[in-house]
């Protein structure tokens, strides 16, 4: 089972959220001139890595809030927890992203 802390509520068990996906995925500064593969790719094509990884989560069951969380994706281990907007205190790269 895993145990994320929600920057605003605290710990919690993972049936109180919802997986949000890929976090740091920019929108496209100028959609309109994206064709229908560009769009595919901003929609539905993300980052697969073994090891940390920065993905998106959300409080359902609580606050109903947003917030980022780094986690390793071979240990299930919760690197780091965040709000959105905060300066990210893991960075699943290991360099500045």
């Amino acid at each position: 089972m895993l145990l994320l802390n929600c920057p605003w509520c605290g710990p919690r068990d993972e049936t109180e959220y919802h997986y949000g996906g890929q976090a740091h995925v920019p929108f496209p500064e100028t959609p309109g001139e994206l064709d229908d593969r560009q769009w595919a790719e901003y929609v539905f094509y993300r980052d697969n890595p073994k090891g940390p990884f920065a993905e998106r989560w959300v409080h359902s069951t609580g606050c109903r809030r947003w917030f980022d969380v780094v986690r390793d994706t071979v240990t299930n281990e919760v690197l780091a927890v965040h709000r959105p907007g905060e300066p990210r205190t893991a960075d699943p790269a290991g360099g500045d992203r």
